[in-house]
């Protein structure tokens, strides 16, 4: 939504309350940009971020294990280290 910064001005608190429920407010200044009102996105709480790390150590564990990448490719090359 764009508004004109004169007009924001009798407008604040509705604003405000519009970015709260996750609209971005565009202030205009002789029809150009010049700052947005946007929604505060909450930290992540600590047991959230906990939760995170500990479900990608589980993933990382249940891993699949493969061929070395070092050695990936050597099919490519024959005896004498060029392609084959």
């Amino acid at each position: 939504m764009l508004v004109s910064v004169n007009d924001a001005k009798a407008q604040l608190i509705d604003l405000v309350r519009r970015a709260e429920e996750g609209e971005d407010i565009i202030l205009t200044r002789h029809g150009q940009p010049v700052a947005r009102i946007a929604p505060v996105k909450a930290p992540a709480r600590r047991d959230m971020r906990r939760n995170v790390i500990a479900a990608a150590r589980a993933a990382a564990d249940r891993a699949i294990v493969g061929a070395n990448a070092a050695r990936s490719q050597d099919f490519l090359y024959g005896d004498d280290g060029l392609p084959g």
